[in-house]
């Protein structure tokens, strides 16, 4: 794959070539509420295989009754083999199980080659049983590249597979 990506970029050096870093897997949840926590991060483990991180509070904020310090998230970051195996089933398997799935919107790079996007469901991947889920939560999976501008990361993700759509986001 890297030779094509180098011939297509027009690079001299196959170090010049982009590749993915890291991958993030985040989850949010209300603040308070231990037993969903312990849903996320039990779910979070099985589907990355990886303990999660516990997200706290930065801020006191009155209005959302959080005060800081309180958790209210939990996140992985997948580095080498894991990350690599995790975007593999990712793309093979949790995509395809989307309903209505027409492609990951191109249009949510942020500038600098890396590609956010939200799952509204965590059940879409074969680690999670629907019939023992209590609390369906969304995630955010960032994936972290080290090309320096957008079109370079479509690349890299057009090559490993990504199923990202060649249109706007609807």
């Amino acid at each position: 794959m890297r030779p094509a990506l180098q011939k297509a970029m027009a690079f001299e050096n196959p170090m010049q070539v982009p590749r993915l870093i890291k991958v993030v897997v985040n989850i949010g949840v209300k603040a308070g509420e231990k037993e969903v926590l312990d849903a996320v991060v039990a779910d979070l483990s099985k589907i990355t295989g990886q303990m999660p991180q516990i997200r706290k509070a930065k801020k006191s904020i009155s209005n959302f009754k959080v005060r800081s310090g309180m958790p209210v998230g939990a996140r992985v970051t997948l580095r080498g083999n894991r990350m690599y195996e995790f975007v593999e089933r990712l793309i093979n398997v949790a995509l395809p199980r989307i309903r209505d799935f027409r492609g990951l919107p191109r249009d949510v790079f942020d500038g600098n080659g890396n590609y956010n996007f939200g799952i509204e469901d965590q059940t879409i991947f074969p680690e999670i049983d629907p019939d023992e889920t209590k609390h369906v939560h969304g995630m955010n999976i960032t994936l972290v590249t080290s090309a320096d501008d957008d079109d370079h990361a479509y690349q890299l993700l057009k090559s490993l597979g990504m199923p990202l759509s060649d249109g706007k986001k609807e």
